[in-house]
């Protein structure tokens, strides 16, 4: 299977290259050139097989370039490593007949980037070797809260490698800013930058993308690759979970091989129900597609209307990673839509980056409509799903869970279906406990972080995830902040050069 740009399908590269470059020279996502196949059959084995395997079954599929053995050694060293503090790696829990939560932040951030960037440094590795890479590789990352300390956290003193990582001053979590700003390890750099994610994201592609720039790491033995989901080794981890998330539900008996189910994933940069999208075209029976918001918009407004208008006013909410008006993977979504319309993929996001915006034909639109329901969350919605999950089911979810549940009772309520479906979990309670506190009634009058678990945990009866409570003996290591316009200068003085 080869691998081809957004914006030159004529530009093909192994699985291997692909995930060493992150992004295309011309600014394209790589996509697979093919989708490959699941059967039923596949399935039901796969009830049987441990996390591990059954990511190994889904990877063989897509990085065709990869031994079993190369394959095998990334899954475990990620998976079954004790890394992860539940033995199934995710964890399904039952609500009701029809809403079943997919918890994905049982990794070592408690968040579900775990899922893929625990893998993502086995791949890059592996794939330097195999494609004869002599240079040092940079991994150049713009977080909106999660992203950034889960990849940290897998690159931490990974042979070969450092990482860099950027995340708006003000637009993350305390817990999140700490997890960043404390990480350990001697290839890691953290800044801050006076601006939003958007500025951040973009101000990182503008990086990648400047020949100039690459020039001036390659007279210094470096070169870039990233960890963001623009990175198709960080995208087809996601699609494993939604996988395995069906191949249980068979095993446990909640439904025959082959019966429908609905996903409703809470995202902001599209890569999470991306991937749930590309299960569907391998052949997981999923109906229908829920994508959740927050005040942030743009995507719900975008799948409604075909139109896209990052024109708006930008708001941080109480779900920081998800306040993105830049959704980067919904290129690799219009390029299959558009069947494979390198020329119209220029088009549209040149005019994005022209004018803010851009329409979709009216054929895509349609196409879009079928797939996917759209919904947001204000932020007193957020915060009453919070409210009534716990009041409910005595369950406790963090405020991106929160935008899923809320959005999913929207669709109940306007469809009446009542498919079974399964609700993306992404982050513990405890990256976000000021947020859930108040959410539950809880007046803040805690000193710091560390004071809001506690009172959570009394609350819930969760547990404190150790990777957060340890947190506070920890002395911040990076403190720099910059203007989104001296994030180049920021890169090189964290890379030594001069």
């Amino acid at each position: 299977m080869y691998y081809q740009s957004t914006r030159d399908k004529a530009l093909k590269i192994s699985s291997a290259e692909a995930i060493v470059s992150g992004i295309s020279r011309d600014g394209g996502l790589y996509v697979p050139s093919e989708i490959p196949s699941l059967s039923y059959g596949e399935i039901t084995a796969m009830g049987k097989m441990s996390y591990p395997e059954r990511a190994a079954a889904v990877f063989k599929k897509f990085l065709t370039d990869f031994s079993e053995d190369e394959i095998k050694a990334c899954v475990n060293a990620a998976y079954a490593s004790g890394s992860f503090e539940t033995k199934n790696v995710m964890e399904l829990k039952t609500l009701t007949e029809s809403e079943h939560i997919l918890e994905l932040g049982h990794g070592p951030t408690c968040a579900f980037k775990d899922m893929a960037l625990q893998i993502l440094p086995h791949l890059l590795t592996t794939s330097v070797k195999k494609t004869g890479e002599r240079k040092k590789v940079c991994i150049l990352v713009a977080t909106s809260g999660d992203t950034g300390k889960a990849a940290l956290e897998g690159f931490k003193d990974a042979e070969g490698a450092c990482i860099l990582v950027f995340y708006p001053e003000n637009g993350v979590s305390a817990m999140q800013k700490l997890q960043m700003i404390t990480q350990e390890g001697g290839n890691v750099g953290v800044c801050a930058i006076k601006g939003n994610f958007d500025d951040a994201q973009t101000g990182v592609k503008k990086i990648f993308t400047d020949p100039e720039v690459k020039k001036v790491l390659s007279d210094n033995g470096i070169m870039f690759s990233s960890a963001n989901s623009i990175n198709w080794g960080r995208l087809a981890p996601q699609i494993v979970y939604y996988i395995s998330a069906y191949a249980q539900f068979v095993a446990d008996g909640k439904i025959a091989v082959g019966d429908e189910i609905n996903v409703c994933v809470p995202t902001g940069n599209f890569g999470n129900i991306l991937a749930a999208y590309y299960a569907k075209l391998m052949g997981l029976p999923i109906k229908k597609l829920i994508c959740a918001s927050n005040s942030n918009n743009v995507l719900t407004d975008f799948l409604r209307t075909g139109v896209y208008d990052r024109n708006r006013k930008f708001y941080t909410t109480i779900s920081p990673s998800m306040d993105i008006l830049i959704s980067s993977n919904l290129e690799r979504l219009l390029f299959r839509l558009s069947g494979g319309d390198d020329g119209y993929i220029r088009k549209i996001y040149g005019s994005l980056s022209e004018s803010g915006r851009f329409e979709v034909t009216p054929e895509i639109k349609a196409e879009l409509n079928r797939l996917f329901y759209a919904g947001f969350c204000t932020e007193e919605e957020t915060e009453a799903a919070i409210s009534e999950t716990f009041k409910k089911f005595g369950y406790t979810v963090d405020p991106h869970t929160a935008v899923a549940i809320g959005v999913y009772d929207k669709f109940a309520a306007e469809t009446g279906d009542r498919t079974p479906c399964v609700i993306a979990s992404t982050a513990s309670p405890y990256k976000f406990p000021a947020a859930v506190l108040e959410s539950l009634g809880e007046k803040n009058a805690y000193a710091d972080e560390f004071e809001m678990a506690e009172a959570l945990n009394k609350i819930s009866g969760l547990d404190i995830p150790k990777a957060l409570s340890e947190l506070k003996a920890k002395t911040p290591r990076f403190t720099k902040s910059v203007e989104k316009q001296e994030m180049l200068s920021a890169v090189y003085e964290m890379l030594g050069i001069g």
